[in-house]
């Protein structure tokens, strides 16, 4: 099959990017063509508010560029990641163009909040969900704390609602969980073409041992990750394990004071996926105490490669993905005291902690590997060419750049 698959990168990597990068490679392993369109977010440097503003509503230039790679490579399926803010839903339009069926993974909340987390000032916020304007994530300056930039995303998700982009123009949604299907179709999206496919990694790298004694944290060093609760959590252990913390952010001044004031803790700041996996491979257990819903974790998805069990806030995926007793435990959102009680239940048992790492990686054989992900992917793909007999060539009522 040939495939064009596009991303636009963050300015700081994340775990989208390694999800774009695992589903390319498996669709290469399988023999399909696969042509990438990218860009990247350090363009924006440098650009003006209004310019940036146009682009994230409409990218002429980007419905340009992928009619020529859809006609020059002769596409199937069109399947895009993020197209915020550079690509621009002008893009689905471009396949429609060129009788390319579309496919969208949501990676995030995007579609329904500006600033895709369903999270707001610490807390789960679901203001926008529903509204054809989104105007509490202007009101809230819920984008990068700017109400200009709000405004600009608010404006992007109304225009496209009220042009039908998000019912008409794409054949297949990808959503990570059911529980975050649920909160798609709570939002407007069509229940009928929401598919479920869950992240996966690849290659596999191989079951851990969980020797080195540690808890490992893994990501972006944010508020809403929830490492006030994390570093609260280890204050009430009192050294009874060590934290390693993997990764960088806004917080890193905090995890550092935490870490010159607790020997347990140790920030380690970024090291390569090499590492990661060695360090998470080598871990007794994960914490991930995020504040918001996580549509998807990959940190959860590597832990259960490795054989490690993870502990989460009974929290929107994390909670459904996790299995409580089984491959990890959960424990109250945002309360450190319960997640301290978790630590230790864990600590007190080592049969039962042998027994929730032989679990978290079955539970990864079972869901999580890349064969098992091309052939959910595969389904859905199908269900897109077979959804649409005849792609219709009306543009949206924006203006229409010529091919």
């Amino acid at each position: 099959m040939n495939i064009l698959v596009a991303h636009n990168f963050y300015q700081q990597p994340g775990g989208e990017d390694q999800c774009v990068a695992a589903e390319v490679a498996t669709l290469r392993a399988h023999g399909h063509e696969v042509t990438q369109y990218c860009l990247h977010n350090d363009s924006i440097n440098g650009m003006n508010r209004i310019r940036l503003a146009s682009r994230t509503i409409w990218n002429h230039s980007a419905y340009r560029e992928l009619r020529k790679l859809l006609r020059a490579h002769r596409v199937q399926i069109a399947h895009f990641h993020n197209t915020f803010p550079l690509i621009s839903p002008a893009a689905y339009y471009a396949a429609r163009a060129e009788n390319v069926r579309v496919v969208q993974t949501l990676h995030n909340f995007r579609l329904l909040c500006a600033n895709g987390l369903l999270l707001r000032d610490g807390e789960v916020c679901e203001n926008c969900l529903g509204k054809l304007v989104p105007w509490p994530g202007i009101v809230h300056r819920c984008y990068r704390g700017s109400r200009a930039a709000s405004t600009t995303v608010a404006t992007m998700l109304a225009t496209h609602r009220v042009l039908g982009t998000w019912s008409t123009a794409v054949d297949m949604y990808i959503a990570l969980t059911e529980f975050g299907r649920r909160k798609l179709v709570e939002g407007g999206l069509p229940a009928d073409k929401i598919a479920i496919k869950p992240n996966f990694a690849y290659p596999d790298p191989g079951a851990g041992k969980g020797k080195g004694g540690h808890a490992v944290f893994v990501g972006r060093l944010s508020a809403e990750k929830g490492l006030d609760t994390l570093l609260k959590a280890w204050r009430y252990l009192g050294g009874d394990v060590s934290l390693k913390l993997l990764g960088d952010g806004p917080m890193a001044t905090a995890v550092q004071d935490a870490a010159t004031k607790d020997s347990s803790i140790q920030w380690l700041g970024h090291v390569s996926r090499e590492a990661v996996y060695g360090l998470v491979g080598e871990a007794m257990f994960l914490v991930l105490p995020s504040r918001c819903y996580e549509n998807f974790s990959m940190t959860i998805v590597e832990a259960f490669a490795k054989g490690t069990p993870v502990i989460v806030p009974k929290l929107g995926a994390m909670a459904a993905i996790v299995d409580d007793g089984r491959t990890g435990l959960h424990f109250r959102p945002g309360d450190p005291v319960d997640l301290a009680a978790k630590v230790r239940q864990i600590l007190a048992d080592p049969l039962e902690l042998a027994r929730m790492r032989r679990a978290a990686r079955l539970e990864f054989d079972r869901n999580f590997t890349a064969d098992a992900n091309h052939k959910a992917l595969m389904a859905i793909y199908e269900q897109a060419l077979r959804g649409r007999d005849q792609v219709e060539r009306a543009a949206p009522l924006i203006a229409h750049p010529h091919s």
